[in-house]
């Protein structure tokens, strides 16, 4: 049942970040500098794009260390799917795979 709602959350995770990833490339092209900018323009969205960067880094060190004590294979593999999508992704995916080898 978890396993199922860890897909599902997979699913979220991607559909609804690249949603307004793709909104704004359709409005600004590939303006990375433009992108970040925006990231950073207020207190407000500073507070949640810090967020989001101190939350990938803490998914990193979880990844390989519960990875490693598990000996799951191919933990690369989250770390990618976290700097292509996000958290969103990384975290849900982790932990499905996490519960598919219990």
């Amino acid at each position: 049942m978890v396993q199922n709602l860890y897909l599902l959350l997979c699913v979220l995770g991607t559909v609804l970040p690249y949603s307004q990833c793709i909104r704004f490339i359709t409005e600004h092209g590939m303006d990375l500098p433009l992108f970040f900018n925006q990231i950073f323009q207020t207190p407000g969205s500073s507070f949640f794009g810090l967020d989001v960067i101190v939350s990938s880094l803490v998914l990193w060190v979880f990844i390989f260390t519960e990875g490693r004590r598990r000996q799951m294979k191919h933990l690369w593999v989250y770390v990618v799917c976290n700097l292509t999508v996000g958290v969103s992704l990384g975290l849900p995916l982790f932990l499905y795979m996490r519960e598919r080898q219990r």
